[in-house]
């Protein structure tokens, strides 16, 4: 099963391998990684819970990837960088959010500890 993101200080682990599925699977609205074919439900509680846990581990992972690229964007130092509200405007998040995700990007380039948010998301 995928593990909670760690600590700063811990190594990362993989969380569990989301097999990809065949394109005929998934054109199928009910084939959902192979789930709905499972008897057993102590199987399927058990491979369920390590597909939840491995989305959201790769969701962190994905918002923490998108706090970088919003602070590297909005670097002053950079002649072609972006205002929060053009940040906004192309994530489709609000300015105020942007501005957030910003500050945790910079906080996750200088190494700060961002633990204390909870969540990889800032908000």
């Amino acid at each position: 099963m995928a593990e909670p993101t760690p600590r700063r200080n811990e190594p990362r682990l993989r969380p569990a391998p989301l097999l990809f599925e065949p394109v005929a699977a998934v054109a199928d609205p009910e084939h959902f990684f192979d789930l709905e074919s499972m008897d057993d439900p102590r199987a399927l509680l058990a491979r369920a819970t390590e597909l939840a846990q491995a989305f959201r581990a790769a969701a962190d992972r994905a918002v923490e990837f998108q706090a970088v690229a919003a602070a590297q964007l909005a670097d002053p130092r950079r002649f072609d960088r972006l205002t929060p509200a053009d940040i906004a405007e192309r994530a489709e998040w609000t300015e105020d959010y942007a501005k957030k995700m910003v500050e945790f990007g910079r906080d996750l380039m200088r190494g700060v500890d961002t633990e204390d948010r909870g969540t990889a998301d800032p908000v």
